[in-house]
């Protein structure tokens, strides 16, 4: 088992967190791309974007989706002891990570996976241009150093955005391995950036996604590179938690140095695990 680094070596490369003011903001759609079989783009815009901020590649932002049967959207509003809801009413949410923000041209892309027939995946598979969505946060975002021997970046489609922001980021030369889960081939999306990237997409082959262990499986088979490395990942609560324990018990990972989540758990709704010790 690789040796630990001693504790003095670890604060240059911890993660920190930034802080954003909340806001509840409107937002209308202005163009809808099915990417993949499995795979919708939703660009959003609209004046209440401004001053919009999401540094961090894993934000997560809260999305608030208009009652389906009357088009009306609720968003709550802000006061000292937080949100309030009107009348304690709420409209159907979930959290998405944003996947492109150009401040310049005023637009907001989320992607959504169509696989769970949730209000989500809906309104998504549903949405045309003029549609109006609510966006909350993020409240914060969570800074990952780049300034590893190495990088791994483990997901399934649900974690596609973010990985393709933190490829998109990484400094030319850095080395990156990514193991990403999806259906089949035709799901596969490109993933540009500067950094060194080996790159091993995982297909599921019409298996229900957070049922099989392909992407564990495939992990246990990969002879990993030497030196201190920040592994980062996403996919099904019950498979991510596996993967973390992997890489701690068995290939010797520091659990400082990986940030391991559950987005979706199977057989609940609008979870998301924070997973460590």
């Amino acid at each position: 088992m690789t040796e630990l680094p001693s504790p003095s070596a670890l604060p240059d490369r911890l993660p920190h967190r930034v802080r954003h003011e909340l806001r509840f903001r409107r937002l209308e759609v202005r163009a809808v791309q099915r990417v993949t079989p499995h795979l919708v783009r939703i660009t959003l815009g609209g004046d209440q974007l401004a001053g919009f901020s999401s540094p961090g590649f894993d934000d997560h932002a809260k999305l608030f989706f208009p009652d389906p049967q009357t088009g009306a959207l609720l968003l709550p509003t802000v006061g000292p002891d937080g949100p309030s809801w009107p009348e304690g009413v709420k409209p159907a949410m979930r959290d998405y990570t944003p996947r492109h923000h150009d401040a310049a041209a005023g637009t907001l892309d989320f992607d959504f996976a169509l696989h769970e027939a949730g209000p989500a995946t809906r309104w998504a598979a549903q949405a045309r241009v003029g549609d109006v969505l609510g966006v909350g946060g993020p409240r914060g975002s969570f800074i990952v150093p780049t300034d590893f021997d190495w990088h791994l970046l483990i997901g399934d489609d649900t974690a596609l955005p973010a990985i393709s922001r933190r490829l998109a980021e990484m400094p030319a030369g850095a080395r990156v391995l990514v193991l990403a889960e999806v259906d089949d081939e035709a799901d596969q999306i490109p993933l540009p950036t500067r950094g060194e990237l080996a790159l091993h997409w995982v297909h599921r082959r019409d298996a229900e996604p957070g049922t099989g262990g392909a992407l564990l499986e495939t992990l246990r088979a990969l002879t990993l590179p030497a030196g201190e490395f920040h592994a980062w990942v996403a996919c099904e609560s019950t498979l991510a938690k596996a993967v973390r324990a992997h890489l701690v018990t068995e290939r010797g990972a520091n659990p400082k140095w990986i940030r391991a989540s559950g987005y979706w758990r199977r057989g609940a709704v609008a979870t998301h695990d924070t997973i460590d010790d």
